[in-house]
């Protein structure tokens, strides 16, 4: 049911990306009075903004005016958009600062999941949806992943359901916001260059939870101790997974087969024939499965679509087995525990590249983990000397100033039966657009390098 009256009120959307389009096409269709602030130049957005300003849309680009904000009556950040001086000052004189998911929620009939974690969250989103629509469900792929929320706010039905990839930085700004199963994956240090503080990052991403109420569900990970704590403070139902212990309700594993206990356990699947590589993966699994259940998917459809599910590009992505050294795109690895996993997930003999723009990680976190799997690491992009300080005399390293240059070095030293892993525990916005660019270059290189030693051998 709609909350907030948005007819006539000058509601100011920061940031012009594929959610604030989104935002200000909705805002229109409600008769609000539409700005827009926007740190990039006209010539560099992909938009035509004379269509908007037609339509009435007031445009800034180049830079935010902090009189643009004060003077607005709601603020909508777009997900990503850092806490600006200027959104801090409004705040501090009494202008309400929205979320986009949360004003999308207002309006949304249906149900909403809503998965977040530092890691996983994608493929988990991805795997649920892929569930749900085996079942021949109105299923929806939306959030951080898929389509902005907002966009299904004019059209959703009572009976769809929106399965939600939500980031820490879509919920920093969330007051009510809840959805019907909350799914909490994992926790560790991330984006503290933009939260400021690890707790602040924590505090966000718990948001999704203190809203739940006795008709909502809460998925946690019962191996994660920050989220065991949190179980305290959730009023709804909790189903727990884990690949520690037996949990009770929810999902473990047990003798090679993940089993569901409820009132008394029950086999749900063997473990041989989940496909998806690593630890971290089985727990994405538990969870997917542990959705499933509650929106009563039968089994069968379960067991084979997760049998099915190979997993997401550039997660862990097998890329090529060549003169026996495997090939391995994890570059959505932007956070130390996510390169942890991926180390984790495979045997030793590990050739690593890592590297790129810092979030404020601590790097030396890694040192136990490289010490017995990899056998050379090779660092690129803006954090080589943090990177390299940290892990001073752990393993030999090197430093290359190209992806290609350290595709050429990993392939010097790999011997057969060890595995490349691109995996950066970085950005990539200090030498690509996105973490899909540096892996699809990665790979590129990897393909250009493999056909190029064929040609010459034909020769």
């Amino acid at each position: 049911m709609k909350m907030i009256e948005l007819k006539g009120q000058k509601v100011l959307v920061v940031g012009l990306g594929k959610t604030g389009e989104a935002l200000v096409n909705f805002l229109l269709k409600q008769g609000a009075r539409v700005w827009v602030s926007e740190k990039k130049s006209a010539s560099e957005l992909k938009i035509n903004l004379k269509e908007f300003e037609k339509k009435g849309v007031r445009i800034e680009t180049g830079g935010h005016q902090l009189q643009t904000f004060l003077e607005a009556d709601l603020i909508i950040p777009s997900p990503g958009v850092p806490p600006l001086p200027e959104i801090k000052t409004a705040q501090a004189k009494g202008k309400k600062i929205m979320a986009e998911i949360e004003l999308a929620r207002d309006f949304i009939q249906g149900k909403i999941i809503g998965i977040t974690g530092t890691n996983g969250k994608s493929t988990t989103t991805t795997l649920v949806h892929k569930i749900l629509r085996a079942d021949q469900r109105p299923s929806h792929l939306a959030g951080n992943i898929g389509t902005p929320l907002i966009r299904y706010a004019l059209s959703s039905r009572p009976t769809d359901i929106y399965v939600t990839e939500i980031s820490s930085f879509q919920l920093e700004y969330c007051e009510k916001f809840r959805c019907e199963i909350a799914v909490f994956l994992n926790f560790s240090a991330n984006h503290l260059d933009w939260h400021g503080s690890l707790e602040a990052y924590w505090m966000a991403k718990s948001k999704l939870f203190l809203n739940l109420t006795e008709n909502d569900v809460a998925i946690l990970n019962r191996d994660d101790p920050r989220l065991s704590a949190l179980s305290q403070k959730i009023r709804a139902p909790l189903y727990f997974f884990s690949r520690q212990t037996q949990v009770v309700p929810g999902i473990y594993v047990k003798d090679g087969w993940l089993y569901l206990h409820l009132n008394q356990p029950k086999p749900l699947l063997p473990l041989k024939s989940i496909k998806l590589v690593g630890e971290h993966n089985l727990e994405n699994v538990m969870a997917s499965l542990l959705v499933g259940y509650l929106l009563n998917v039968p089994l069968s459809i379960m067991r084979q679509t997760v049998s099915q599910f190979t997993g997401l590009e550039h997660r862990l992505e097998k890329v090529a087995l060549w003169k026996g050294i495997t090939f391995y795109n994890d570059s959505k690895a932007t956070t130390v525990d996510a390169t942890i996993k991926a180390l984790n997930s495979l045997k030793p003999g590990i050739i690593l590249i890592m590297g790129g723009r810092d979030k404020g990680a601590d790097f030396s976190l890694l040192r136990p983990h490289l010490k017995n799997k990899v056998r050379q690491l090779i660092l690129i992009g803006e954090a080589k000397e943090k990177i390299k300080q940290a892990l001073d005399q752990i393993v030999p390293i090197n430093e290359a100033s190209t992806m290609r240059e350290a595709v050429i070095m990993a392939v010097q030293v790999a011997k057969r039966g060890e595995s490349i892993l691109l995996s950066p525990a970085c950005t990539s916005f200090d030498m690509f657009h996105d973490f899909e660019h540096r892996g699809r270059v990665f790979k590129q290189e990897i393909r250009k390098l493999i056909r190029a030693q064929s040609i010459s051998k034909k020769k």
